[in-house]
């Protein structure tokens, strides 16, 4: 049997002593300079807006609401999430097109969720959350609030209508959004 000379096992034992602190060193630069990044810059489109304004002016005037054709043939949909229903509660967009959700809220956290799709997001008042997809079928979707927004949270549900895309143009009917009436 041979035995090991005492300083080389301290070596040893100071030399991974090192390499744990270098570790644990380095986990922590990295979780300061991510918590100082994020908090100057944010991971996503951070896009604010006045939501005591929302109804008078701009985008999420009332008349702005609902699905528009962009002249790129893609659709923008504008919704408000409000206690306790959106606005439009029935959004028209056409199949196999690229479609942009723009929603917000004028007064708590609401829940933006359409039903057997992978759209879902968070709606914060003051913030506009923006989502992006497209619908390979037609098909009707729920819509409901998925974040708990007050005792009439259960009732506050919409309408996705996904249709062809000759369909979509005929529920413009004149107007400047398209209807799920008629």
């Amino acid at each position: 049997m041979s035995v090991v000379p005492p300083n080389v096992v301290e070596d040893s034992e100071r030399w991974w002593a090192y390499v744990v602190a270098g570790v644990i060193g380095v986990v922590f630069a990295v979780i300061i300079y991510s918590s100082v990044h994020w908090a100057v810059q944010p991971p996503s489109n951070v896009e604010t807006i006045d939501a005591s304004r929302l109804h008078l002016s701009g985008e999420f005037m009332e008349d702005n609401l609902g699905s528009a054709a962009q002249p790129d043939g893609s659709v923008v949909v504008r919704v408000i999430a409000q206690q306790y229903s959106f606005v439009p509660a029935c959004m028209i967009v056409p199949v196999n097109t690229p479609v942009v959700f723009r929603v917000t809220s004028p007064d708590v956290v609401h829940g933006f969720l359409i039903a057997d799709t992978n759209v879902n997001s968070m709606v914060v008042p003051g913030f506009v959350a923006e989502v992006r997809t497209q619908f390979d079928k037609a098909g009707e979707h729920l819509m409901p609030c998925h974040e708990y927004c007050s005792v009439g949270h259960e009732g506050m549900w919409a309408h996705v209508r996904v249709v062809d895309r000759s369909q979509f143009d005929k529920s413009f009917g004149g107007k400047p959004r398209a209807s799920c009436a008629g």
